[in-house]
C-alpha cells in the first residue's frame, strides 16, 4: 500500500467537494488510482468518469495514466486549461 496525497483543482474540487485528500492505494498507476477513485461513486465517479477530459499531474509534473505510484506520491486532477 502507497499513501498518496490527492489534490482536486477547479470543477473537479467543487465537484467533489474537497481540495486535498490522504489516501492508502494499492493502485500501481495513475489509470488504476483514478479507476479506484470512479468505483467509490457519487461526485467522484462524476467528476473523473472515463470520456471526460481530465488531466493529471504526478508530482507536479504532467503524467500519462500509465505512470507507477509510489509512496508518498502527490496526484492532482484537473479540468484541461483553456486561454484566450
Amino acid at each position: 500500500m502507497n499513501t498518496i496525497q490527492l489534490r482536486y483543482f477547479a470543477s473537479i474540487r467543487e465537484a467533489i467537494g474537497t481540495g486535498t485528500e490522504r489516501l492508502s492505494t494499492a493502485a500501481p498507476t495513475l489509470a488504476a488510482l483514478r479507476d479506484e477513485l470512479i468505483a467509490r461513486g457519487g461526485a467522484h465517479a462524476e467528476a473523473l468518469a472515463r470520456g471526460k477530459a481530465v488531466r493529471v499531474s504526478l508530482n507536479q509534473a504532467m503524467a500519462d495514466e500509465s505512470a507507477a505510484l509510489a509512496d508518498g506520491a502527490e496526484v492532482a486532477f484537473f479540468p484541461p486549461v483553456t486561454g484566450g
